[in-house]
């Protein structure tokens, strides 16, 4: 599918006014600029209950300006209004369902079931593209066609879209990125070959954190991974990401990744840190607790406490 244009989509909320909501990626020509024709990108969006984010990431894909293009959303049966914008962009996806699923990578892996594209990624529900991603990845991928993924920047932004940071890919050999906590990038930014998911794939279903992680790591191991100079993406910041709910798990699950490769000394010398830091911080709360004047607020930091715990 050729992707849409600005008017011929549903025209959005009048208090939106940048991309991807009222400024599109020029439309490509049908060939690449040495001739050849355009790689297909299979992107699925795998989502339960983001009808708060959806609709941009839905338009920051559908707005690439990209002449081969294959979108699937996986919908996990939500209860908002998340079916609701789907079917408003119904008419420019190449397959959609809402239905109860085991987890985010189950969800992926159904997607991935019915793309056929020779370059691939996912998108989660409330991340979206920059302008332009599409033809940069695919450009990318003539540069260099070995790769077995292709990864660039992203940006992290608030719940306005006001940029926090920006996370650029360091090292991607798989040394390097067994090495995670130091070397980590985002996932919306990285592309990966339709060959290499089918020789690395499917998404391990027993993880929901560090999917990703392990990924990575099974293509490194068998393919280059190729860094894009361009920003790629955006990834929304708040409350109430799992990464940001649930940080203790989602460390956990990476330190099991980096112990199932191989890299158990990796995985050690990051538990080591992290519990150095933890009792580092809880003989300073023991310490602070002593002095009567902080007695008072005392129910304040344990609530504190409690909070830090749950991360």
């Amino acid at each position: 599918m050729r992707c849409p244009t600005l008017l011929e989509l549903p025209k959005p909320p009048r208090s939106k006014k940048r991309w991807p909501w009222m400024e599109e990626s020029p439309q490509l020509a049908d060939v690449m600029p040495g001739g050849d024709p355009w790689p297909k990108i299979s992107i699925v969006t795998p989502s339960y209950n983001q009808g708060r984010f959806i609709e941009e990431t839905i338009r920051s894909v559908l707005l690439q300006g990209y002449p081969d293009l294959e979108y699937i959303i996986m919908d996990g049966g939500s209860t908002d209004n998340s079916v609701e914008i789907i079917n408003k962009y119904e008419k420019w996806l190449t397959y959609w369902v809402s239905e109860p699923d085991r987890g985010q990578s189950h969800a992926i892996n159904k997607g991935f079931e019915k793309a056929t594209g020779l370059i691939y990624t996912w998108l989660n529900s409330d991340d979206y593209l920059l302008k332009d991603a599409l033809s940069t990845v695919a450009m990318a991928s003539q540069d260099s066609p070995k790769s077995g993924a292709w990864c660039g920047g992203c940006l992290r932004v608030d719940m306005n879209d006001s940029v926090l940071e920006t996370s650029w890919p360091d090292y991607l050999e798989v040394e390097a990125l067994a090495d995670w906590l130091k070397n980590h990038y985002s996932q919306s930014a990285c592309f990966f070959s339709g060959k290499a998911w089918q020789q690395c794939g499917p998404l391990n279903e027993d993880l929901c954190y560090a999917m990703d992680l392990d990924l990575w790591l099974k293509i490194a191991k068998t393919f280059p991974i190729s860094k894009v100079g361009r920003l790629l993406s955006a990834d929304h910041v708040h409350k109430g990401a799992k990464t940001q709910k649930d940080m203790a798990r989602m460390y956990t699950e990476i330190f099991l990744v980096q112990i199932r490769h191989g890299y158990e000394r990796l995985a050690i010398q990051d538990i080591s840190i992290w519990m150095d830091e933890y009792i580092a911080l809880t003989r300073k709360l023991g310490w602070i607790s002593r002095f009567p004047l902080f007695r008072p607020f005392m129910p304040i930091a344990r609530i504190a406490w409690r909070r830090f715990l749950g991360q």
